[in-house]
């Protein structure tokens, strides 16, 4: 059965540690529009800034939801399940923003995460709720090692040009909603 809980507590930080990678959820307001759920790996994306706030670092790809649907409505959840000999899971629920390179925060937080090229963004979550469940059903996994495909590609000199171009125009989720106005962030340029 599973518990809800107060805070992050060291257990829960060990655990997130462990784990080497996360699924972020969100979805537009109102009845239709579709749900998204991203796979994120490199363990050195993600950080705990304290009790009660996370964030992780959001590395440009394919798309934009997650961007579109915090600014919103803010609702996110973020999925750990061990893969391990332990079954677990955590679910840490709560209300995202999106922390471009022009705030003042920026560069204090992405020194919490390792170095990685194409950044677009740091999401940071404030959890209003914390909750665990038994993960029975999750498969024990080998970790073979971290895929480093997503960096690599980031490098690449046509990347970087479709970046660039990708910057100066308005982005939108696939379902229209807004997402990134023009120079709001660089990707192409940022590095953590």
């Amino acid at each position: 059965m599973g518990k809800v809980f107060e805070r992050l507590d060291d257990r829960w930080r060990r655990f997130i540690a462990a784990q080497p990678m996360y699924f972020v959820a969100t979805a537009p307001s109102g009845p239709d529009g579709h749900v998204n759920v991203s796979p994120k790996g490199y363990a050195d994306t993600f950080a705990v800034l304290g009790d009660t706030t996370v964030a992780y670092l959001d590395l440009d790809g394919s798309g934009i939801e997650t961007i579109a649907h915090l600014r919103q409505n803010g609702r996110v959840t973020i999925m750990f399940c061990s893969f391990g000999r332990t079954a677990k899971i955590l679910r840490l629920y709560g209300r995202g923003s999106v922390v471009l390179p022009a705030d003042p925060i920026w560069p204090g937080l992405l020194e919490r995460f390792g170095p990685h090229p194409g950044v677009r963004s740091v999401i940071v979550v404030e959890l209003d709720l914390i909750a665990d469940s038994c993960g029975y059903s999750v498969p024990t996994m080998t970790e073979v090692a971290d895929r480093d495909l997503l960096d690599r590609w980031s490098r690449r000199p046509d990347t970087l040009a479709r970046r660039e171009g990708r910057a100066g125009d308005h982005r939108h989720s696939i379902d229209q909603i807004p997402a990134l106005s023009p120079r709001e962030t660089d990707p192409a340029h940022q590095h953590s």
